[in-house]
């Protein structure tokens, strides 16, 4: 087991922040590649950003210039800074461990609302 705890979901305005953390337990954490992926009512989960261990990342394209994904090797934590924030970003975001055999651990879910 491999817990994965998420920090900072919340309520925020169209065009507002908010900078999501995971944290994880273990020593598998450095030699992950880490992820976020979100699911809105009604959709089937989707990829928002991943980070391999040596920072190479990848953007849902519709993401691309407004998130920013980036680990924390010494403090076993990866990151999802998030700007711009537009009402159909509302979705409950989960942050992904895959190990090297391509199993994927999950995070509990933190719940991302953007309404005025």
């Amino acid at each position: 087991q491999v817990p994965l705890v998420e920090f900072g979901g919340g309520l925020v305005q169209p065009g507002g922040s908010l900078r999501l953390s995971c944290a994880a337990s273990g020593s598998i954490f450095s030699v992950s590649t880490m992820g976020w992926y979100r699911q809105a009512p009604g959709k089937e989960r989707e990829l928002v950003a991943t980070v391999t261990t040596d920072r190479r990342t990848n953007y849902a394209d519709s993401l691309k210039g407004r998130f920013t994904i980036s680990r924390d090797n010494a403090r076993n934590t990866v990151y999802l800074q998030m700007n711009s924030l537009k009402p159909e970003d509302t979705a409950v975001y989960y942050c992904n461990l895959r190990t090297r055999l391509m199993y994927d651990y999950w995070g509990q879910g933190t719940q991302v609302t953007v309404s005025s």
